[in-house]
């Protein structure tokens, strides 16, 4: 698993946008700014929609004033489905991203076989980037959802 100190992989997530899909590379994404970035274990779940994303579509100005350049949030889930959540959840200032084949989620080394519930997805984390080094990493436990809320991020900046 990815450590606080070390450098993101290499890895490509996809936006949806009014132009069609658009692939990020980690590397330019993550690179020259200071990010959260959150990640779900599936788009309009339970937990990530009532409380999740939810908590950092509220809190995304106070966070952002702490002198977070972009909040992103990140799912095993395609770039359709991610922007129709973030839509559904007012989540404009929130980045969308899928990772539709959990490439990135796997080179983290925060996956989780979910065999009932969809397969391979990402564990629950939030983590704080600066520059592509990951300076904070609050991971879940299975099941819990206490690190990485928004709240709890917003007091660590």
């Amino acid at each position: 698993m990815i450590q606080q100190g070390q450098t993101l992989p290499s890895s490509t997530l996809s936006e949806l946008t009014p132009d069609g899909v658009v692939n990020h590379q980690t590397d330019e994404v993550f690179a020259n700014k200071k990010v959260v970035l959150f990640a779900v274990p599936g788009a309009f779940t339970p937990t990530c929609s009532e409380s999740h994303l939810p908590g950092f579509v509220t809190l995304a100005d106070q966070i952002k004033a702490k002198g977070v350049d972009l909040i992103a949030c990140v799912s095993v889930n395609d770039a359709f489905v991610m922007q129709a959540w973030g839509e559904a959840q007012n989540a404009s200032e929130i980045l969308m991203l899928g990772d539709g084949d959990a490439s990135f989620t796997k080179a983290l080394g925060l996956e989780m076989d979910t065999a009932g519930f969809g397969g391979i997805r990402s564990r629950r984390y939030a983590m704080v980037i600066e520059n592509g080094v990951v300076t904070q990493l609050n991971v879940e436990e299975p099941k819990q959802f206490e690190v990485s809320k928004a709240e709890v991020i917003l007091d660590s900046l």
